[in-house]
């Protein structure tokens, strides 16, 4: 058994009960979105009840622990989207001279795509991964992996049949 001692379960639920209406407000003031806001305020929640030896952290840790994390979020997912839009660059402006390279259409189709879906589909066409790799690789679920790729193929179809119907008829049909 271990020996550290421990908040009680019901004095955790106490103090949380209190505070966690404000530190969520905080998280959420310091992150772009909900889902960022709750995750960052849990690692916050984690981290501080372990520095402070498993008891009821200090608020003013809590708060600084929350800003911390949420910038460390944001620079890392700056870098993650830098390195993303290189390698997308790299990928889409590495084709044949020929004309034989992807339609513009299409290159602004997955463009547009929200990245954790373009995110799949790269890796997926250009990667070779199957999605149990690509789960592991972006640590989703591999129902998830599979599902990104079906709605970003399902995007492209409706993004290329738009874009179809606004071009001009060719001459040749006519």
């Amino acid at each position: 058994m271990d020996a550290t001692p421990s908040i009680s379960t019901t004095s955790w639920n106490s103090w949380l009960g209190q505070r966690s209406r404000q530190f969520l407000l905080f998280a959420r003031s310091q992150t772009r979105c909900e889902a960022d806001a709750h995750d960052v305020l849990q690692d916050s929640l984690v981290e501080t009840w372990r520095r402070a030896g498993h008891k009821a952290p200090d608020d003013a840790l809590v708060y600084a622990t929350i800003r911390r994390r949420a910038i460390d979020l944001f620079r890392s997912t700056e870098r993650r989207q830098r390195r993303e839009q290189t390698a997308y660059e790299i990928l889409w402006l590495d084709q044949p001279a020929d004309g034989s390279g992807i339609d513009p259409d299409l290159d602004e189709a997955v463009q547009r795509l929200p990245n954790h879906l373009r995110e799949v589909l790269i890796v997926r066409i250009w990667g070779g991964l199957t999605f149990q790799q690509i789960a592991l690789s972006l640590d989703i679920p591999a129902d998830t992996a599979a599902s990104r790729y079906r709605y970003a193929l399902d995007h492209l179809r409706k993004a290329m049949k738009q874009a179809e119907g606004n071009r001009p008829a060719s001459p040749h049909l006519t």
